[in-house]
Protein backbone atom coordinates (compact mmCIF):
# COMPACT_ATOMS: atom_id res chain seq x y z
CA UNK A 1 0.00 0.00 0.00
CA UNK A 2 2.87 2.73 0.76
CA UNK A 3 3.48 2.32 -3.13
CA UNK A 4 0.48 2.30 -4.11
CA UNK A 5 -0.73 4.86 -6.47
CA UNK A 6 -2.69 6.51 -4.24
CA UNK A 7 0.04 6.78 -1.67
CA UNK A 8 2.43 8.62 -4.26
CA UNK A 9 -0.23 11.51 -4.50
CA UNK A 10 -0.65 11.86 -0.91
CA UNK A 11 2.85 11.58 -0.94
CA UNK A 12 3.09 14.15 -3.86
CA UNK A 13 0.18 16.49 -1.61
CA UNK A 14 2.50 16.27 1.12
CA UNK A 15 5.53 17.24 -0.43
CA UNK A 16 3.60 20.47 -2.62
CA UNK A 17 2.12 21.83 0.84
CA UNK A 18 -1.35 20.99 -0.81
CA UNK A 19 -4.08 19.89 1.39
CA UNK A 20 -5.94 17.70 -0.96
CA UNK A 21 -6.63 16.71 -4.55
CA UNK A 22 -9.54 16.64 -6.83
CA UNK A 23 -9.47 14.21 -9.52
CA UNK A 24 -11.93 14.53 -12.46
CA UNK A 25 -9.63 13.02 -15.29
CA UNK A 26 -11.50 10.07 -16.19
CA UNK A 27 -8.31 7.73 -16.46
CA UNK A 28 -7.17 9.09 -13.46
CA UNK A 29 -10.11 8.19 -10.72
CA UNK A 30 -9.87 4.53 -11.94
CA UNK A 31 -6.29 4.52 -11.77
CA UNK A 32 -6.40 5.41 -8.46
CA UNK A 33 -9.69 3.91 -7.32
CA UNK A 34 -10.06 1.10 -9.94
CA UNK A 35 -13.81 2.24 -10.38
CA UNK A 36 -14.42 1.35 -14.24
CA UNK A 37 -17.15 3.71 -14.83
CA UNK A 38 -14.80 6.97 -14.13
CA UNK A 39 -16.21 8.78 -16.48
CA UNK A 40 -18.96 9.36 -13.74
CA UNK A 41 -16.76 9.75 -10.64
CA UNK A 42 -14.83 11.69 -9.29
CA UNK A 43 -12.12 11.25 -6.26
CA UNK A 44 -10.88 13.95 -3.65
CA UNK A 45 -7.84 12.58 -2.52
CA UNK A 46 -6.34 14.60 0.78
CA UNK A 47 -3.06 13.42 2.77
CA UNK A 48 -4.48 10.84 4.80
CA UNK A 49 -7.89 9.66 2.70
CA UNK A 50 -10.13 9.53 -0.29
CA UNK A 51 -13.56 9.16 -1.13
CA UNK A 52 -15.00 8.05 -4.65
CA UNK A 53 -17.71 10.16 -5.40
CA UNK A 54 -20.80 8.69 -7.67
CA UNK A 55 -24.35 8.34 -7.96
CA UNK A 56 -26.63 5.35 -7.20
CA UNK A 57 -26.76 3.93 -10.94
CA UNK A 58 -23.24 2.66 -9.82
CA UNK A 59 -23.84 1.91 -5.67
CA UNK A 60 -22.92 -1.91 -6.29
CA UNK A 61 -20.14 -1.46 -8.85
CA UNK A 62 -18.75 0.80 -7.06
CA UNK A 63 -18.61 -0.87 -3.98
CA UNK A 64 -17.23 -4.70 -5.68
CA UNK A 65 -14.36 -2.40 -8.06
CA UNK A 66 -13.09 -0.17 -5.79
CA UNK A 67 -11.28 -0.07 -2.03
CA UNK A 68 -11.58 3.44 -1.81
CA UNK A 69 -14.50 4.66 -0.13
CA UNK A 70 -17.80 5.44 -1.57
CA UNK A 71 -20.06 8.59 -1.34
CA UNK A 72 -23.03 7.81 -3.53
CA UNK A 73 -24.97 10.66 -4.24
CA UNK A 74 -25.99 13.38 -6.55
CA UNK A 75 -23.69 16.17 -7.71
CA UNK A 76 -24.96 19.12 -5.18
CA UNK A 77 -24.69 16.31 -2.60
CA UNK A 78 -21.11 15.57 -3.63
CA UNK A 79 -19.44 18.89 -3.77
CA UNK A 80 -21.33 19.80 0.12
CA UNK A 81 -19.97 16.21 1.68
CA UNK A 82 -16.49 16.94 -0.19
CA UNK A 83 -16.34 20.56 0.99
CA UNK A 84 -16.72 19.10 4.58
CA UNK A 85 -13.67 17.80 4.55
CA UNK A 86 -11.74 20.52 2.93
CA UNK A 87 -13.28 22.87 5.51
CA UNK A 88 -10.90 20.98 8.47
CA UNK A 89 -7.62 21.36 6.39
CA UNK A 90 -5.55 24.34 6.52
CA UNK A 91 -3.67 23.67 3.16
CA UNK A 92 -5.13 24.74 -0.16
CA UNK A 93 -7.05 22.12 -2.64
CA UNK A 94 -5.85 21.33 -6.25
CA UNK A 95 -7.76 20.47 -9.04
CA UNK A 96 -6.66 19.30 -12.27
CA UNK A 97 -6.67 22.41 -14.69
CA UNK A 98 -6.13 20.29 -17.72
CA UNK A 99 -9.60 18.00 -17.17
CA UNK A 100 -11.66 20.77 -15.69
CA UNK A 101 -13.89 22.75 -17.82
CA UNK A 102 -14.33 26.81 -16.92
CA UNK A 103 -18.04 26.02 -15.87
CA UNK A 104 -17.18 23.06 -13.81
CA UNK A 105 -14.85 25.14 -12.11
CA UNK A 106 -17.03 27.67 -11.24
CA UNK A 107 -19.15 25.56 -9.95
CA UNK A 108 -15.96 24.08 -7.52
CA UNK A 109 -15.43 28.02 -6.52
CA UNK A 110 -18.88 28.27 -5.49
CA UNK A 111 -19.44 25.52 -3.28
CA UNK A 112 -15.55 25.27 -1.29
CA UNK A 113 -14.23 27.00 0.87
CA UNK A 114 -10.49 28.00 0.58
CA UNK A 115 -8.45 28.97 -2.09
CA UNK A 116 -8.40 26.22 -5.04
CA UNK A 117 -4.83 25.55 -7.14
CA UNK A 118 -4.39 24.71 -10.38
CA UNK A 119 -1.92 21.00 -11.07
CA UNK A 120 -1.11 19.41 -14.41
CA UNK A 121 0.49 16.00 -14.42
CA UNK A 122 0.43 15.00 -10.70
CA UNK A 123 -1.73 11.84 -11.16
CA UNK A 124 -1.09 11.09 -14.77
CA UNK A 125 2.58 11.92 -14.64
CA UNK A 126 2.47 8.40 -12.27
CA UNK A 127 0.82 6.66 -15.12
CA UNK A 128 3.62 7.12 -17.66
CA UNK A 129 5.40 3.79 -15.81
CA UNK A 130 3.13 0.77 -16.03
CA UNK A 131 3.46 -1.32 -13.05
CA UNK A 132 3.93 -5.07 -13.84
CA UNK A 133 0.23 -6.03 -13.30
CA UNK A 134 -0.54 -2.97 -16.03
CA UNK A 135 2.03 -4.42 -18.30
CA UNK A 136 0.38 -7.87 -18.18
CA UNK A 137 -3.36 -6.15 -18.79
CA UNK A 138 -1.66 -4.69 -21.62
CA UNK A 139 0.40 -7.67 -22.64
CA UNK A 140 -3.06 -9.61 -23.05
CA UNK A 141 -5.01 -6.67 -24.89
CA UNK A 142 -2.39 -6.79 -27.98
CA UNK A 143 -2.53 -10.46 -27.81
CA UNK A 144 -5.99 -10.44 -28.37
CA UNK A 145 -5.52 -7.63 -31.27
CA UNK A 146 -3.06 -9.80 -33.01
CA UNK A 147 -5.25 -12.76 -32.69
CA UNK A 148 -7.94 -11.25 -34.21
CA UNK A 149 -6.07 -9.41 -36.68
CA UNK A 150 -5.05 -12.70 -38.06
CA UNK A 151 -8.64 -14.06 -38.24
CA UNK A 152 -9.60 -10.68 -40.16
CA UNK A 153 -5.94 -10.74 -42.52
CA UNK A 154 -7.65 -13.00 -45.04
CA UNK A 155 -10.78 -11.39 -45.93
CA UNK A 156 -8.66 -8.46 -47.21
CA UNK A 157 -9.28 -8.65 -50.60
CA UNK A 158 -10.30 -7.39 -53.90
CA UNK A 159 -13.78 -6.63 -54.10
CA UNK A 160 -14.46 -5.99 -49.92
CA UNK A 161 -15.15 -3.04 -48.75
CA UNK A 162 -13.35 -1.25 -46.06
CA UNK A 163 -16.60 -1.01 -43.59
CA UNK A 164 -16.78 -4.94 -43.79
CA UNK A 165 -13.33 -5.22 -42.81
CA UNK A 166 -13.90 -2.72 -39.90
CA UNK A 167 -16.84 -4.76 -38.67
CA UNK A 168 -15.68 -7.77 -38.85
CA UNK A 169 -12.33 -6.22 -36.41
CA UNK A 170 -14.97 -4.59 -34.12
CA UNK A 171 -17.38 -7.69 -33.89
CA UNK A 172 -14.30 -10.26 -33.41
CA UNK A 173 -13.22 -8.12 -30.24
CA UNK A 174 -16.15 -7.99 -28.79
CA UNK A 175 -17.32 -11.67 -29.31
CA UNK A 176 -13.81 -12.03 -27.42
CA UNK A 177 -14.78 -10.15 -25.21
CA UNK A 178 -13.23 -6.62 -25.38
CA UNK A 179 -14.25 -3.81 -27.39
CA UNK A 180 -12.53 -1.53 -29.90
CA UNK A 181 -10.09 0.70 -28.22
CA UNK A 182 -10.62 3.64 -30.84
CA UNK A 183 -12.32 3.47 -34.31
CA UNK A 184 -10.69 0.88 -36.47
CA UNK A 185 -8.61 2.70 -39.51
CA UNK A 186 -9.42 0.75 -43.04
CA UNK A 187 -7.92 2.56 -45.53
CA UNK A 188 -6.96 1.59 -49.02
CA UNK A 189 -5.84 2.94 -52.15
CA UNK A 190 -5.33 6.94 -52.35
CA UNK A 191 -7.69 6.82 -48.91
CA UNK A 192 -4.18 5.55 -47.68
CA UNK A 193 -2.67 8.99 -47.60
CA UNK A 194 -5.13 9.95 -44.48
CA UNK A 195 -3.59 9.29 -41.11
CA UNK A 196 -6.77 8.94 -40.07
CA UNK A 197 -8.48 7.35 -43.18
CA UNK A 198 -11.34 5.71 -40.78
CA UNK A 199 -13.11 2.88 -43.03
CA UNK A 200 -15.11 4.09 -45.91
CA UNK A 201 -17.71 2.12 -48.18
CA UNK A 202 -14.70 1.92 -50.78
CA UNK A 203 -14.15 -1.21 -52.52
CA UNK A 204 -10.19 -2.93 -52.25
CA UNK A 205 -9.26 -3.17 -55.63
CA UNK A 206 -6.20 -5.77 -56.64
CA UNK A 207 -2.95 -3.34 -56.98
CA UNK A 208 -3.28 -1.52 -53.26
CA UNK A 209 -1.94 -0.66 -50.40
CA UNK A 210 -4.61 -1.12 -47.39
CA UNK A 211 -3.97 0.08 -43.95
CA UNK A 212 -5.64 -1.38 -40.98
CA UNK A 213 -4.99 0.36 -37.69
CA UNK A 214 -6.84 -1.07 -34.46
CA UNK A 215 -6.58 -1.99 -31.16
CA UNK A 216 -8.32 -3.97 -28.50
CA UNK A 217 -9.71 -2.21 -24.72
CA UNK A 218 -9.98 -4.75 -22.35
CA UNK A 219 -10.05 -4.41 -18.49
CA UNK A 220 -9.68 -0.92 -18.67
CA UNK A 221 -6.44 -1.01 -20.98
CA UNK A 222 -5.66 -0.24 -24.62
CA UNK A 223 -3.56 -1.91 -27.12
CA UNK A 224 -2.69 -0.40 -30.49
CA UNK A 225 -0.94 -1.42 -33.84
CA UNK A 226 -0.91 -0.59 -37.21
CA UNK A 227 -0.39 -3.06 -40.50
CA UNK A 228 -0.19 -1.83 -44.03
CA UNK A 229 -0.95 -4.77 -46.82
CA UNK A 230 -0.53 -5.13 -50.41
CA UNK A 231 -4.10 -6.67 -52.28
CA UNK A 232 -2.17 -8.29 -55.21
CA UNK A 233 0.80 -7.05 -57.22
CA UNK A 234 1.84 -2.92 -56.65
CA UNK A 235 3.37 -0.51 -58.21
CA UNK A 236 7.44 -0.28 -57.66
CA UNK A 237 7.07 3.15 -55.85
CA UNK A 238 4.23 1.72 -53.48
CA UNK A 239 6.60 -0.98 -52.55
CA UNK A 240 9.73 1.38 -52.74
CA UNK A 241 7.59 3.31 -50.03
CA UNK A 242 6.14 0.50 -47.74
CA UNK A 243 10.00 -0.62 -47.32
CA UNK A 244 11.13 3.08 -46.71
CA UNK A 245 8.51 3.13 -43.70
CA UNK A 246 9.67 -0.35 -42.95
CA UNK A 247 13.47 0.44 -42.53
CA UNK A 248 11.87 3.68 -40.06
CA UNK A 249 9.72 1.72 -38.58
CA UNK A 250 12.58 -1.43 -37.55
CA UNK A 251 15.53 1.13 -37.17
CA UNK A 252 13.32 3.34 -33.92
CA UNK A 253 11.82 -0.23 -32.94
CA UNK A 254 15.39 -1.26 -32.27
CA UNK A 255 16.86 2.09 -31.03
CA UNK A 256 14.29 1.85 -27.82
CA UNK A 257 15.93 2.38 -24.66
CA UNK A 258 15.88 4.00 -20.97
CA UNK A 259 17.43 7.06 -21.43
CA UNK A 260 16.46 8.35 -24.65
CA UNK A 261 13.55 11.27 -25.05
CA UNK A 262 11.09 11.45 -27.46
CA UNK A 263 12.60 13.47 -30.09
CA UNK A 264 15.90 10.98 -30.33
CA UNK A 265 13.30 7.99 -30.95
CA UNK A 266 11.56 10.19 -33.67
CA UNK A 267 14.83 11.39 -35.17
CA UNK A 268 15.95 7.95 -35.64
CA UNK A 269 13.12 7.08 -37.62
CA UNK A 270 13.11 10.79 -39.66
CA UNK A 271 16.52 10.44 -40.44
CA UNK A 272 15.61 6.97 -42.53
CA UNK A 273 13.15 8.96 -44.37
CA UNK A 274 14.88 11.50 -45.48
CA UNK A 275 17.69 9.04 -46.87
CA UNK A 276 14.61 7.94 -48.89
CA UNK A 277 13.78 11.72 -49.71
CA UNK A 278 9.88 10.92 -47.84
CA UNK A 279 10.51 12.81 -44.52
CA UNK A 280 8.21 15.39 -46.04
CA UNK A 281 5.59 12.95 -46.48
CA UNK A 282 6.08 11.92 -42.71
CA UNK A 283 2.98 14.43 -41.48
CA UNK A 284 2.56 13.18 -37.63
CA UNK A 285 5.09 12.25 -34.71
CA UNK A 286 6.27 9.14 -34.25
CA UNK A 287 3.73 7.69 -31.26
CA UNK A 288 3.34 7.66 -27.56
CA UNK A 289 2.81 6.06 -24.56
CA UNK A 290 -0.63 3.70 -24.01
CA UNK A 291 -2.41 2.80 -21.48
CA UNK A 292 -5.53 3.30 -19.71
CA UNK A 293 -5.90 6.27 -22.43
CA UNK A 294 -4.63 4.98 -26.03
CA UNK A 295 -2.85 8.66 -25.99
CA UNK A 296 -1.00 9.39 -23.50
CA UNK A 297 2.66 10.56 -22.26
CA UNK A 298 4.85 10.26 -23.07
CA UNK A 299 5.24 12.02 -26.66
CA UNK A 300 7.66 10.67 -29.27
CA UNK A 301 7.89 13.68 -31.50
CA UNK A 302 10.47 16.02 -33.08
CA UNK A 303 10.20 18.22 -30.17
CA UNK A 304 9.39 16.41 -27.23
CA UNK A 305 11.84 16.11 -24.32
CA UNK A 306 9.71 13.82 -22.48
CA UNK A 307 11.71 10.67 -20.68
CA UNK A 308 12.12 7.19 -22.48
CA UNK A 309 11.80 5.45 -18.78
CA UNK A 310 11.95 1.29 -18.36
CA UNK A 311 8.36 0.74 -17.48
CA UNK A 312 6.88 2.74 -20.38
CA UNK A 313 4.42 1.28 -22.77
CA UNK A 314 4.93 3.41 -26.27
CA UNK A 315 3.95 2.58 -30.32
CA UNK A 316 6.21 3.25 -33.07
CA UNK A 317 4.37 4.14 -35.65
CA UNK A 318 6.11 6.22 -38.92
CA UNK A 319 4.28 6.90 -41.89
CA UNK A 320 4.51 8.41 -45.50
CA UNK A 321 1.52 9.92 -47.21
CA UNK A 322 1.51 10.95 -50.45
CA UNK A 323 -2.35 11.99 -51.88
CA UNK A 324 -1.12 11.09 -55.68
CA UNK A 325 -0.32 7.66 -54.54
CA UNK A 326 -1.44 6.24 -51.25
CA UNK A 327 0.28 6.20 -47.78
CA UNK A 328 1.87 3.41 -45.26
CA UNK A 329 2.11 3.42 -41.94
CA UNK A 330 3.23 0.77 -39.62
CA UNK A 331 3.33 0.65 -35.84
CA UNK A 332 4.55 -1.67 -32.77
CA UNK A 333 3.71 -1.22 -29.44
CA UNK A 334 6.80 -1.53 -27.71
CA UNK A 335 7.68 -2.42 -23.31
CA UNK A 336 10.88 -0.28 -22.94
CA UNK A 337 12.60 -2.19 -20.20
CA UNK A 338 15.49 -1.87 -17.94
CA UNK A 339 18.09 -3.14 -21.09
CA UNK A 340 15.79 -2.09 -24.04
CA UNK A 341 12.77 -3.05 -24.78
CA UNK A 342 9.85 -5.97 -25.88
CA UNK A 343 7.70 -5.45 -29.17
CA UNK A 344 4.27 -6.58 -27.42
CA UNK A 345 2.68 -6.62 -30.73
CA UNK A 346 3.34 -10.10 -33.06
CA UNK A 347 1.24 -9.95 -36.03
CA UNK A 348 3.10 -10.33 -38.76
CA UNK A 349 5.24 -7.77 -40.70
CA UNK A 350 4.28 -8.49 -44.66
CA UNK A 351 6.82 -7.90 -47.31
CA UNK A 352 5.65 -6.04 -50.41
Amino acid sequence: MQDSPLARVQAALREAGLGALWVSAPANVQYLTGFESPEDGRVLVTQDSATLYTDARYTLQAAQQSSVPQFIGRPPESLAHAAEQLARLSAPAAFEADALTVAALDILRESWPGELVPTQGLVSGLRLRKTPAEQENIRTAQKLADQVYAEVRPLIQPGTRELDISLEIELRLRRAGAAPAFETIVASGLRGALPHGTASDKVIQEGELVTVDMGAALAGYNSDMTRTVAVGEVSGELRRIYNAVLEAEQAAVRAVRPGLTGRDLDDVARQVLERHGLAGAFSHSLGHGIGLEVHEGPRLAAISDDPIEAGMVITIEPGVYLPELGGVRIEDLVLVTETGYEVLSQAPVERV
